[in-house]
């Protein structure tokens, strides 16, 4: 298995759709897919793209570590006690471990995330 791995949106397998645990949900009815791509030393690294409609979840990170790159739409990110921050196509951001707050999905986004933890 090669160890260089390419993430290309264009040629995805199959995504697992999602939906908003009630527990998560602040407003709207936002859908999720998600393409995992790669999970590393025993799934502690994943790696994937994922997408989601418009609406507002609850987002907690727990113990783990979180890279995300914009690849289109529009998102919003609250974390707890701090002023609200837009991420849009092209940004880049990282949520460290301890993170609360609540993902606007403003536009539908799709992201490529590396998860670690």
């Amino acid at each position: 298995m090669p160890l260089l791995q390419t993430i290309d949106p264009s040629t995805l397998p199959a995504g697992a759709p999602g939906k908003a645990a009630p527990d998560r949900l602040v407003s709207g009815d936002p859908s999720f897919m998600t393409w995992a791509l790669d999970a590393s030393r025993g799934g502690e690294v994943r790696t994937g793209i994922w997408e989601a409609t418009p609406g507002e979840t609850i987002s907690i990170k727990g113990e783990s570590f979180e890279f995300c790159h914009i690849l289109d739409g529009v998102v919003e990110l609250t974390e707890d006690g701090q002023p609200p921050v837009t991420y849009r196509k092209g940004d880049s951001f990282i949520m460290k471990p301890g993170y609360r707050g609540v993902w606007k999905t403003v536009e539908t986004v799709r992201k490529i995330y590396v998860i670690v933890g």
